[in-house]
């Protein structure tokens, strides 16, 4: 070597709060990425009746599975095609503070909270209307602490971009009501051979009270506890308010 020419100098070692702020920085693009994607998948609902949701993709995967001929049943139908006694029993059932809130029961939520720390667990959701929603539209069964954080985000978007009257109606027309069964018109076909629209009041609190379990019930909507919950949805179903 050259004793003329003096030694490249070394680039000192990043220091550890620039990759910090590199990784925030990332994480927030990320986060607003995110956002504007929902924001823009929930904005369509406007306008448009989702023809599939996150739920029904994973019902046709586990259906074809094991046929892979197997179809959904499912078919939309507007908000005044279905039962009003279906929309009383549903909010009776599923979130009687519909009107009422921003998208969560803050109540329910601690409780549900408190229970799962205790559990260890996520065992108990206190899902909302418009959380179920969220969680059927765009996201994963399984229960995990991300996926209630992408929840919580997508209800807020829905909350604010889409009036309760759409929420519900989107609500009834994509929800499980059986194996393979998805949407208020398709279970009136299936257990009653009639539309949504003409559903009687106890048969509309009898779908009601199968929405937590639905698969249980596709092929015996007759067991005791759901006659029981049924009678129940029944006494309830003249207190719910719907928009």
């Amino acid at each position: 070597m050259d004793p003329a020419v003096p030694p490249t100098p070394q680039a000192p070692p990043p220091r550890p709060g620039r990759w910090l702020a590199r990784w925030l920085a990332l994480f927030l693009l990320g986060l607003a990425a995110y956002h504007g994607w929902v924001f823009w998948r929930v904005w369509r609902l406007r306008e448009h009746d989702p023809q599939t949701t996150s739920f029904m993709q994973n019902g046709l995967k586990r259906l074809q599975s094991i046929d892979p001929k197997a179809r959904l049943q499912h078919r939309w139908v507007p908000y005044e095609e279905i039962s009003v006694h279906l929309k009383r029993a549903v909010i009776a059932s599923e979130d009687q503070k519909f009107l009422d809130h921003d998208g969560f029961d803050a109540e329910a939520i601690q409780e549900a909270l408190e229970k799962n720390v205790r559990g260890g667990r996520i065992r108990h959701g206190a899902s909302t209307i418009s959380q179920q929603l969220a969680r059927n539209l765009f996201l994963s069964p399984r229960r995990t602490y991300l996926r209630k954080a992408q929840e919580a985000l997508i209800t807020m978007t829905i909350e604010h971009v889409l009036g309760k009257r759409r929420i519900l109606e989107i609500y009834l027309n994509v929800i499980e009501w059986g194996d393979g069964i998805y949407g208020a018109e398709a279970a009136a076909q299936h257990y009653y051979g009639k539309t949504a629209a003409d559903l009687e009041p106890e048969e509309a609190a009898r779908l009601a009270a199968m929405i937590p379990s639905p698969r249980s019930y596709t092929h015996d909507p007759s067991t005791p506890y759901l006659e029981q919950r049924t009678q129940l949805l029944l006494s309830q179903m003249e207190y719910a308010r719907v928009p």
